[in-house]
C-alpha cells in the first residue's frame, strides 16, 4: 500500500500491521469506517476481529444486529469468503477476567463487583479502565491456536474519539506508575508493547471540514509525541472536487446565458440568475474549503484514503461499498 512521505519508518499502512486502531472526531463516521476496514481486511479468506471499546453498541448498529454480548462472535462474511468477528468489550467483565487471570479471583470478583470495587479501582486509577480494554484487545492480537498460528489475521479497534486517543493508548504509563512490580505492571508493559509496536497503526477518520481536520492534525502530533504509531487518514464522505467550481460567477453573464438558452424570459432572468449564482457561490465556498483542508492533510505526509459519500446512508450495502473503496486503494 502507499508509503508515508518520510514521517514514519512504516513502509505501508497494512503490511505487517496486526492491530488497526481507528479514531476520529464524533460525527465523522468512525465506527462505520472501522467496520468497513474490518471487511476490507478480511476479504479473500482472512479472519478479522472488530473490537468496540466504548459500550455504545455501535458495531451492532452498523451491521443491523441485536446488541452484542461480551464474547467474540462472527457477524459478517467478507468478499471472497473471509470472516469478521466482533467483540463489544465491557470494562466490568474485563476486570473480572483480569482478577481471574492474575489472581484466580473471578468468583470473588463477582461479589467484589457488586460492592463497587470496579468503580473504586477505576476511580483510584482512572487509567485502569482503559488499560483493561486495551489489554483485552492486545490479548486478541497476540493469541495463538494450538498450531502456533495467530487466531486473527488482524484486529480492528473502534477506538475513542481523537480528542482522547493519545491518553487512551498511552494510559499504561499511568498504571505502570502505580505498580512498579507484579502482574499489574507486567500487564501494562505488555499492552504498551503491543500499542507501540510496528504491528500497530492508528488511523484517523475525518471530513473535509475545519474542526475534524484540526483534531486529526492535533491527534497525530500527540501520538508522535508519545511515540505511538500513526497510520493513514480516511477522508470520509468525499465528493469529487473540481477546482474550476471554486471561482466566482458573474450574475449578468449567467442571466444572459439563461436567456440565450431559452430557459427564461427577460423579466425572470435576473431573479433566477441571482438565485442560481447564490447556490453556485455557496458551492464554490465549500469547494474552496475542501481544497484547503486537503492541503492541510497533505502536509502530514500520511497516506489518505478517500471514501465516497453514500447517498443512501451507511447501511449494510454501504458498508460493503466502503470496504471495496478501501480495497481499491490498496488494503488487500
Amino acid at each position: 500500500m502507499g508509503s508515508l512521505s518520510g514521517v514514519s519508518s512504516r513502509d505501508t499502512d497494512w503490511d505487517g500491521v496486526r492491530l488497526h486502531v481507528v479514531t476520529g472526531k464524533g460525527g465523522t463516521g468512525k465506527t462505520t469506517v472501522a467496520a468497513a476496514l474490518a471487511l476490507a481486511l478480511a476479504a479473500g479468506g482472512r479472519k478479522v476481529l472488530l473490537v468496540e471499546v466504548e459500550g455504545r453498541q455501535g458495531i451492532a448498529q452498523v451491521f443491523d444486529l441485536p446488541p452484542l454480548p461480551y464474547e467474540e462472535r462472527k457477524i459478517a462474511v467478507a468478499p471472497g469468503g473471509g470472516d469478521v468477528f466482533a467483540l463489544a468489550i465491557d470494562p466490568e467483565e474485563a476486570m473480572l477476567d483480569y482478577l481471574d487471570m492474575f489472581y484466580g479471583l473471578k468468583r470473588m470478583g463477582k461479589t467484589l463487583t457488586r460492592m463497587g470495587v470496579v468503580d473504586f479501582a477505576t476511580t483510584i486509577a482512572p487509567g485502569m479502565r482503559d488499560v483493561l480494554v486495551t489489554g483485552k484487545t492486545s490479548e486478541a492480537v497476540r493469541r495463538k491456536n494450538k498450531a502456533g498460528r495467530r487466531v486473527y489475521d488482524a484486529v480492528v479497534m473502534d477506538a475513542p474519539p481523537t480528542g482522547r486517543i493519545a491518553r487512551f493508548l498511552n494510559v499504561t504509563q499511568e498504571v505502570a506508575g502505580l505498580a512498579r512490580v507484579g502482574p499489574v505492571k507486567a500487564h501494562a508493559d505488555m499492552v504498551r508493547g503491543v500499542m507501540a509496536s510496528p504491528e500497530t497503526a492508528v488511523h484517523f477518520v475525518t471530513l473535509l471540514e475545519e474542526m475534524p481536520v484540526q483534531e486529526t492534525l492535533d491527534g497525530m502530533a500527540e501520538l508522535r509525541a508519545v511515540k505511538l504509531p500513526v497510520g493513514g487518514i480516511f477522508v470520509n464522505m468525499t465528493r469529487s472536487i473540481d477546482p474550476a467550481l471554486s471561482e466566482p460567477v458573474d450574475h449578468s453573464e449567467l442571466a444572459l446565458g439563461l436567456k440565450a438558452a431559452g430557459l427564461t424570459d427577460g423579466k425572470d432572468a435576473a431573479a433566477i440568475a441571482e438565485a442560481l449564482a447564490a447556490e453556485v457561490a455557496e458551492h464554490a465556498s465549500r469547494t474552496g474549503l475542501e481544497m484547503r483542508e486537503q492541503e492541510e492533510l497533505a502536509k502530514t505526509g500520511a497516506r489518505r484514503y478517500e471514501l465516497p459519500f453514500l447517498a443512501d446512508g451507511a447501511d449494510l450495502a454501504g458498508l460493503y461499498e466502503l470496504a471495496e473503496a478501501i480495497r481499491n486503494q490498496g488494503a488487500a
